[in-house]
Order: structure tokens, then sequence, then C-alpha cells
């Protein structure tokens, strides 16, 4: 099937162009300044309605699809796995809300005394109940309350700025060859926050969600030195 995909040029020209390379046809909504804000997440969700309403056409409608969350379940599954049971929080950053209510849907079926905490951009603070504004965190950070999101499935809600998350990211290439992106470079921020409350002795688990291959010519690294 043909894929036509509602982006920005607020998102790294990589990810565009990777997508232009399976095949996908793209339409982008122009940004304010590369600025991820709440007008533009909505101004893409309506040319995506739009462009549905062609005949032939379905709408995945990536917000409302439930499919999302249960295609997290067998990371959970993979992380209690792999820990042998071992996790006393976390960690995750929330863009549609998908990956942190279908991980921590596992992780606490095993052990509901799992910390869950949830991390977004303290540019756009939308579910710690501020006011949405404008960052840099891709991925994450609608200026809105996802519709599938569930408040009750985590027990804290974290901030971190735009910059502090890709100063982690950086240090995360440069100091432990792991290469990801701003919002993985947010959730580390996020769970070295809980590793130091909670001690020694406990099992902080967070993802690193995408390659810092995607950002090559972003500000995350280009400005790197």
């Amino acid at each position: 099937y043909r894929i036509r995909v509602v982006t920005s040029d607020a998102f790294s020209q990589e990810k565009r162009d990777h997508m232009r390379a399976l095949g996908a046809d793209l339409i982008e909504v122009p940004s304010e300044g590369g600025q991820i804000t709440k007008e533009l997440i909505e101004e893409m969700i309506e040319m995506a309605q739009q462009t549905s309403e062609e005949p032939g056409t379905f709408y995945s409608d990536q917000l409302q699809n439930e499919d999302g969350i249960a295609g997290y379940h067998p990371l959970g599954e993979e992380i209690w796995s792999q820990t042998g049971g071992s996790v006393d929080a976390f960690i995750q950053v929330v863009g549609t809300s998908h990956s942190i209510e279908g991980t921590a849907a596992v992780l606490c079926s095993y052990n509901p005394k799992i910390r869950i905490v949830a991390v977004e951009p303290v540019e756009s603070p939308v579910l710690s109940g501020g006011e949405q504004g404008a960052h840099k965190i891709e991925g994450i950070g609608l200026g809105f309350i996802p519709p599938l999101w569930k408040a009750s499935i985590a027990d804290e809600i974290m901030t971190v700025p735009t910059e502090e998350a890709k100063l982690m990211a950086r240090q995360l290439a440069s100091h432990e060859a792991l290469f990801a992106g701003t919002s993985s470079g947010a959730n580390v921020v996020a769970a070295i926050r809980v590793a130091k409350r909670l001690g020694p002795g406990y099992s902080v688990v967070t993802l690193l969600v995408d390659s810092g291959l995607k950002y090559l010519t972003t500000d995350l690294y280009t400005s790197f030195k």
C-alpha cells in the first residue's frame, strides 16, 4: 500500500529522508523556527484528517490508536525477563503515551510497586498542569494531553529542559558510546535523578528510544564540540 505521512520541518531531515527512501509520500507542515508547539501538532492532525477524506484512504489516527499501546507490551515482557524481575522504577518520555502505558502496564502486572515516572519538556509541562510552550525535544511534548493518556499510570511526572536533554545525549555519545537522540537524553536525565533519590541497591530502567543517526544535521550534534 502507498503511505502518506504528515510531518513537519520541526523534525529532523534524516527522519524525513528515511521515510521518503522507504517510499512514503510526505506532506510537510511548516513550523515556526523549527519549534514543536501545540499549534503545529494540531495543524498536522488537521492535515492528516483532511487527507484521509480522499477515496480509498485509511487514517491510522496515531494519537487515538490503542494498538500503539498494545505494541509495547512485548517490550515490558522483555524488560522484565532481561532484568530478572529486578525493576524498581521505569522512566519514559511521553509523546502519544503509547510507550509508557504499554510498557508500564506489563511491568506493573508483575509488580504493582514499580514506580512509573513520566517525562515531559519543562518548556511545555502540560501533564504537570502547566502551560504549553515551544521546545525542541522531538517526539514528545505535544502541547496538550494525549487522548490515550491515563494519569493513573504515572506515580510522578518529571520535567526536563531541552538543553539539559541535549547535553545528556552528547555525553552519552562521547562518554558511553551510546548514540541516541534528545528524548533519550531526557530519559537518562530523569533516570539519574530517580536513581540518586532511591540510592544504592535499586534498579532504574529507562529507554534510549532512537539513534543519533537521525539527528546528525540538527544542532544536537552539529554544534557538538
